[in-house]
């Protein structure tokens, strides 16, 4: 068994593997609250990971040693995750006498059932959730299975990295996680007591953009689509010459010709609105809900400007940037801009860091 969702036995660093970039957050508890003392991203080359898949190991794990180094954190324990693509997960209800050892004998016994690869070839972990609510004597049982392969290149990564993994995560899990800072994050910009919601969170990556629907409890709703920055990117170079740094560049920070805004940036955005409304929608079909309460774009490409207010006046739902950090407060020797500019990157990192106080 894998430690896909056990809960860890000691504080851990948050690390998420992107397609771009590494984002590093180690999290400290208080009375006073949650409390952010280091933090770092570092670009990767590109393809080093593809489709969220590790595909260059040595680089990828250099990486990780350098932002681990660049961000002082004495920490070497480390909690990381893989896309929920990439994961079969299934609740099945077991009697409710059985140990957790004896629950895992059965799966191993009966893994065939539930997953449609051989047993050699995969990492196998459970939850028990709650009891049935259509028989007492049973409870229900979350598994989740992903292919050992994707799992053991994180693993080795980490190891070059000169770092412990001890929990392997799944991305929609760790959104999940952070759902109470997105709901402080929301009652603080509007002055309100705390109000659960339902919340639609759309990480835009550079490859994927990834819908994951919360309510406070539960496993999150989430669709993953093949759309992202990257898109943005590459229709700069092609259109204005450049190389795939100076597109990157220059989409960050500025510096492009005049047609730019109306002939690329607007149909970019325009888009992207469509994802999220073909996500939401395939949402809605599959479940009981017709609406959420409020939108959170998350990842790299979120805070593009004018981005959250297209979405909300298309979608006709309030829309706002994530920022998990909202109400947590930061190591002075942190540089608090830096953060909150990488903040609606930061979500499964986030998710992540907090596995140290399950």
């Amino acid at each position: 068994m894998f430690s896909f969702l056990k809960n860890k036995q000691k504080s851990i660093l948050g690390l998420d593997i992107s397609s771009t970039s590494i984002k590093l957050l180690e999290l400290s508890k208080s009375d006073a609250g949650l409390r952010v003392e280091s933090y770092g991203v570092e670009p990767l080359p590109e393809n080093a990971v593809v489709e969220k898949n590790v595909a260059a190991i040595e680089e990828v794990g250099l990486a990780v040693r350098r932002l681990r180094e660049r961000s002082k954190t004495k920490m070497k324990s480390v909690a990381v995750a893989v896309a929920g693509s990439a994961v079969i997960t299934k609740t099945i209800e077991m009697p409710i006498v059985l140990s957790d050892a004896e629950i895992e004998d059965r799966l191993y016994e009966d893994a065939d059932q539930y997953i449609p690869y051989p047993l050699d070839e995969v990492a196998l972990d459970f939850q028990v959730q709650r009891a049935s609510p259509k028989n007492p004597e049973m409870v229900e049982v979350l598994i989740a299975a992903c292919r050992r392969e994707n799992i053991e290149a994180r693993v080795e990564a980490l190891e070059i990295g000169n770092l412990t993994p001890e929990v392997v995560d799944i991305e929609a899990y760790c959104v999940q996680r952070s759902f109470d800072l997105l709901n402080l994050q929301l009652n603080k910009m509007t002055g309100q007591e705390p109000k659960q919601q339902v919340l639609g969170v759309v990480d835009i990556g550079a490859t994927m953009t990834t819908l994951s629907v919360l309510t406070g409890s539960g496993v999150p709703y989430t669709r993953e689509q093949l759309f992202g920055g990257k898109q943005l990117t590459d229709e700069i170079q092609r259109r204005y010459g450049m190389s795939v740094a100076e597109a990157g560049y220059a989409k960050k920070f500025g510096g492009l010709p005049d047609d730019y805004e109306a002939e690329v940036l607007m149909p970019f955005k325009e888009a992207l609105v469509q994802q999220v409304m073909r996500s939401l929608q395939f949402f809605y079909s599959a479940t009981a809900y017709s609406d959420v309460d409020h939108i959170i774009l998350a990842g790299g490409t979120a805070s593009l400007e004018g981005l959250a207010e297209l979405v909300a006046s298309k979608l006709g739902t309030p829309c706002t940037i994530a920022n998990p950090f909202a109400a947590m407060s930061v190591n002075p020797d942190i540089d608090e801009a830096s953060l909150m500019n990488d903040a609606p990157a930061m979500m499964i990192a986030c998710g992540l860091a907090l596995r140290s106080f399950d």
